[in-house]
């Protein structure tokens, strides 16, 4: 198999990973109504932490790798103030996709810097293929329940064009893989303007909705999360 298609086929069932999440939430019933609150709650903290393995063991090493300290802490923080930013204007506009719109805003410069660490011979590209699939089932089940939840969209309607959506990974990832492999800076300020912007998330969308009153299960899937994201790690340098 040709390199080029690995990429597409890595970051294409990565992208799938979203409307997965969507065809859970679609189909998740549970007839205890605590037990259901706290199902939902565990996968918004998995979320979490697999966006937090992502950052933490892949995208801000491989970043600040290439950057000096200064222009690695600017991108970064640059990331994280253009969500804040899309955060406000969403609010603003009263958008029921807010979920949507951060999804993709992390799916779109993974799938690039993916792309790009395929063409360099990074060790940890599969490693981020697998981070941003286990990212996006979690994603695209809280932007499912997002959308649903507004009588304008239907739930086959979602799952479609959850489908649809899949397809700007290996669209971003080919950019990467054909345009960035000799520009590591390029690549590097990526992932640290994509791990701005998830930290920024983690906290803004997913953290605050995590813990429940007298349950003290949930964030245990943020543990989780990052554990496998460690493994995976673990296993690909061993």
């Amino acid at each position: 198999m040709s390199l080029l298609l690995t990429v597409i086929i890595s970051t294409l069932l990565a992208g799938l990973a979203m409307p997965l999440g969507a065809v859970i939430a679609r189909f998740e019933k549970i007839g205890s109504e605590w037990l259901e609150q706290e199902f939902r709650h565990s996968v918004m903290a998995f979320g979490g932490g697999a966006l937090l393995s992502a950052v933490a063991l892949v995208l801000v090493p491989e970043g600040i790798a290439n950057l000096n300290p200064l222009p690695a802490c600017i991108w970064l923080i640059v990331g994280g103030l253009s969500f804040m930013a899309l955060d406000i204007f969403l609010k603003k506009i009263e958008t029921p996709a807010s979920q949507l719109a951060a999804m993709l805003s992390d799916f779109i410069p993974e799938s690039i810097a993916l792309g790009a660490a395929f063409a360099t011979g990074s060790s940890n590209a599969f490693l981020l293929a697998a981070l941003i699939a286990l990212q996006n089932t979690p994603e695209g089940f809280n932007a499912y329940r997002e959308l649903n939840a507004s009588s304008a969209y239907k739930p086959q309607k979602i799952i479609i064009m959850f489908c649809l959506m899949a397809i700007l990974g290996p669209i971003a990832a080919v950019s990467g893989y054909l345009w960035l492999s000799d520009s590591p800076q390029v690549i590097a300020a990526v992932m640290l303007f994509a791990s701005g912007g998830i930290l920024y998330s983690i906290f803004q969308d997913l953290a605050p909705q995590v813990k429940l009153k007298n349950h003290w299960a949930p964030p245990m899937g943020a543990v989780f999360g990052f554990v496998l994201g460690m493994l995976g790690l673990m296993l690909t340098t061993s």
